[in-house]
């Protein structure tokens, strides 16, 4: 990708996969990074951030657990085929409360100290998780608009890590399952929905028992800041297969978010 080179651009570099940790808030924080194969220090990669569930692990997101390497980053390793690099961030005590704004502070410490050392394009920055990290991904909307250029929030239940901030426009797309406290869902998209002055409606979601997922794009939007839908027949997982079931190999959210992403 085009776009404004980071610090790192150029340079030898001293990150390679696996874990890493660095101090933050006066905390020891860690991260499992993952560089494209035949890591090239003058191509300007996408920087892509992974949260866990709560309960989950940086782990669980970076080795995609039963489903291996075709969920690695809830399948972004796979779908970007070597154009991003990857970040999946431990939360304290496996969530991401953001007390105080300890864990936007953190992945302004994480991309300082990446950006530093790997040629990043600045202008390609994403973030997105599943039910607390969807939350975590959705405080870094409000926080960080001018920082991130898309978010992907899955089955966040509420503002569980806050929303500091909050009024300006980011590129959004929000998945949730119908059975899956599917308003908090869309009270979290309305936001972006004003943010980016798109026009508001109510997309439409499919029918209990379709097993099937409707994605709308929202009309009217700013241009760079579109908002997307996608409901699922379905309740709280980030995994969801049209025909019913969850697999982090087999779902069509992974094509989807990396296309979403992809745009920009």
């Amino acid at each position: 990708p085009t776009g404004e080179p980071g610090a790192g651009c150029g340079r030898t570099p001293t990150l390679g996969n696996g874990t890493h940790t660095i101090q933050s808030g006066g905390q020891s924080r860690s991260f499992i990074l993952r560089l494209p194969a035949n890591y090239n220090s003058n191509t300007r990669y996408r920087l892509m951030f992974a949260f866990h569930w709560w309960g989950g692990t940086a782990g669980d997101v970076a080795y995609g657990g039963a489903d291996g390497a075709a969920w690695a980053y809830y399948g972004q390793q796979e779908q970007s085929n070597n154009s991003a690099i990857l970040v999946a961030p431990q939360g304290i005590g496996n969530g991401w409360a953001n007390s105080g704004g300890e864990d936007v502070t953190f992945v302004d410490d994480m991309i300082r100290r990446i950006e530093s050392d790997l040629c990043v394009n600045t202008t390609q920055r994403f973030a997105l998780g599943f039910s607390y990290g969807g939350a975590m991904s959705y405080a870094l909307a409000c926080a960080r608009a001018n920082v991130f250029r898309a978010v992907a929030v899955y089955g966040a239940p509420r503002e569980l890590s806050g929303c500091s901030g909050g009024t300006q426009p980011i590129a959004y797309f929000g998945i949730h399952g119908i059975s899956d406290n599917i308003t908090s869902g869309r009270s979290l998209r309305d936001r972006f929905v004003r943010n980016n002055g798109c026009t508001a409606q109510n997309p439409p979601e499919p029918a209990a028992g379709s097993r099937t997922h409707i994605t709308t794009v929202y009309s009217g939007c700013r241009a760079g800041y579109p908002v997307q839908w996608g409901a699922f027949d379905g309740g709280h997982t980030p995994g969801p297969v049209d025909g019913g079931g969850d697999s982090g190999a087999r779902t069509w959210t992974k094509g989807e978010v990396w296309r979403f992403f992809a745009q920009f």
